[in-house]
């Protein structure tokens, strides 16, 4: 589905952060560069990469790299403390984190009892150019949202787009009855649990919404 619109709509707007737009061809290239950076790391079809960051442009690189590498996505809320990332990240079964610097030290908490294979770090202003420069450094210095961490195996998102662009992306043979996300409840009645998506039930709610869509709306270029 991403693919067809990367194909069909390369030069429109995918999504926007802090004013600064990213288009469809765009985000087929960073997802495509985050999906070699992934398959390089050796993880086995299916793996599962957690994603623990809030609403940037991080988020749809990661989650659509995450999928075009042939593993699922296990979203994971941003306000975890230590204990609920501990169990979410066990539960799972994750091999990977994409989190915010703002929580690094969260997983830093719980990363003796929880190893990782790799442990991505970004920042909020890490994709939006030189205005990211300022907001990293209001967030670091003057509002001090950066807790210190240490995380000495941990690469940067930039890295991880850089080494992938370097690197070959082999497009997995996905099925519709392969799992996509894991996504977790809001455990207010208990221990959160994984409800499993098929890419099926996504395709399935894509088409669902389009049936509402004009006729003359649904592929218009």
């Amino acid at each position: 589905m991403f693919e067809e619109s990367f194909e069909c709509f390369p030069n429109r707007r995918a999504c926007e952060y802090l004013d600064k737009f990213m288009t469809y061809r765009e985000l087929d290239r960073h997802s495509k560069h985050f999906a070699s950076y992934l398959q390089s790391l050796g993880l086995k079809p299916g793996s599962r990469v957690a994603i623990m960051l809030p609403n940037v442009l991080q988020f749809q690189i990661a989650m659509l790299g995450v999928l075009r590498a042939g593993f699922v996505v296990v979203n994971v809320d941003p306000l975890y403390i230590a204990r609920e990332l501990e169990y979410q990240l066990k539960d799972s079964g994750a091999s990977a984190i994409v989190i915010l610097e703002n929580f690094a030290h969260v997983d830093q908490q719980i990363s003796a009892s929880v190893p990782l294979r790799k442990v991505m770090v970004t920042s909020l202003g890490e994709m939006i150019g030189m205005k990211g420069v300022v907001v990293n450094f209001v967030v670091r210095n003057v509002k001090r949202l950066v807790p210190a961490r240490d995380l000495p195996d941990h690469i940067t998102f930039n890295e991880a787009l850089s080494e992938g662009s370097r690197s070959r992306w082999s497009k997995p043979s996905t099925s519709l009855n392969d799992i996509a996300f894991l996504q977790y409840t809001g455990g207010t009645t208990g221990l959160s649990t994984g409800a499993i998506l098929l890419h099926r039930n996504i395709l399935s709610n894509v088409i669902q919404t389009e049936l509402w869509l004009e006729p003359g709306l649904k592929r218009k270029k």
